[in-house]
């Protein structure tokens, strides 16, 4: 069981207007609801400032009942101001109605909730697309010099910027959260199609340049949990032939004419060679994991080459992780 709760304000009585919350809020919502293949991944919650004042009591009760009971996972996304009490060195996620005395809901109770969540709630995943989101987390202490985080167990934290940084938006969307879209619709997903809040802040990470907004993530967990699936780039049953074709992780495979039909130029010299349907399925397959990384030629530039000129074929580090998953029964 899987539950998310998307908060996404524009509209500020004390605090000046954001432009992109509300529909980045919307478009996260949309496309973590459901897996590639139409599935169902999460169950939403979405509170928006455009349809409801999002006041702090709101989001009080509504992130309340997020960590209430049992789940395998649960996310929480923010879009909109964040504030620091510099007295009190502690951070807040402004709602609608937040002012100095005030701000919003604190992220020291949320931190609490989602720490003490665990373990009724497996995994927990918080997204902060907010200025100062990188405090979340950090140790409340009024010492300027003290910097350190406590994270709960199963607790991940994904946040747009350092503490002492803004989150941008421009052009109706925040710069953070566009990042991980991106991510999410499949530049962030594995060979078998899964993307882990680990390879999602590495997408951020990588997107994100030395001079802008820096993404921080925190995480104390001894497994992810996905936070979607999209269609394998290779499928389990490729993978889990990889050791029927080598023999270990550091073999290399055998090529020759009998795997490739259709031979171009070399036609007239392989009159006498044989096609053997059995070879060219594997060798087909051989192409979809040469052009997903996991294998590479080493005679030739080329497969074809390798083929009608007898090369071979060899793991390459990434194939050989699943060459390893597959020989180990983990997939």
């Amino acid at each position: 069981m899987k539950k998310a709760l998307f908060i996404g304000i524009d509209h500020y009585q004390n605090l000046n207007p954001l432009s992109a919350c509300v529909n980045d809020t919307n478009a996260m919502a949309a496309i973590l609801a459901k897996n590639s293949d139409g599935s169902p991944n999460f169950s939403n919650r979405v509170h928006t400032s455009e349809k409801e004042v999002v006041t702090v009591t709101l989001m009080n009760s509504a992130l309340e009942d997020l960590f209430k009971g049992e789940a395998d996972s649960v996310l929480f996304y923010f879009a909109g101001h964040g504030a620091i009490d510099r007295k009190k060195n502690e951070g807040y996620l402004c709602s609608q109605d937040g002012n100095s005395q005030n701000w919003g809901f604190s992220l020291k109770e949320l931190m609490n909730l989602a720490n003490t969540a665990h373990p009724n709630i497996k995994s927990t995943l918080i997204l902060l697309d907010c200025c100062h989101a990188g405090i979340a987390g950090e140790i409340n202490a009024l010492e300027k010099q003290v910097r350190g985080s406590i994270i709960g167990n199963g607790v991940t934290i994904l946040a747009a910027c350092h503490r002492s940084e803004v989150a941008v938006e421009s052009m109706g969307e925040g710069r953070f959260t566009k990042v991980l879209m991106e991510g999410l619709r499949g530049a962030a997903c594995d060979v078998l199609g899964k993307i882990s809040p680990a390879s999602l802040y590495s997408y951020a990470d990588q997107a994100l340049g030395a001079w802008e907004q820096r993404p921080v993530f925190k995480s104390n967990v001894h497994q992810f949990t996905d936070v979607l699936r999209h269609e394998s780039k290779v499928s389990t049953a490729v993978l889990r032939r990889l050791p029927t074709y080598f023999q270990s992780a550091d073999h290399k495979f055998q090529l020759d004419p009998s795997y490739e039909p259709d031979r171009g130029s070399e036609s007239a010299n392989l009159i006498n060679v044989p096609v053997i349907p059995g070879h060219v399925q594997i060798y087909r397959e051989m192409q979809i994991c040469i052009r997903h990384g996991l294998l590479r030629p080493i005679d030739y530039a080329h497969m074809w080459h390798s083929a009608i000129f007898s090369g071979r074929v060899e793991l390459t580090p990434l194939g050989a992780h699943y060459w390893r998953m597959a020989a180990g029964n983990k997939l």
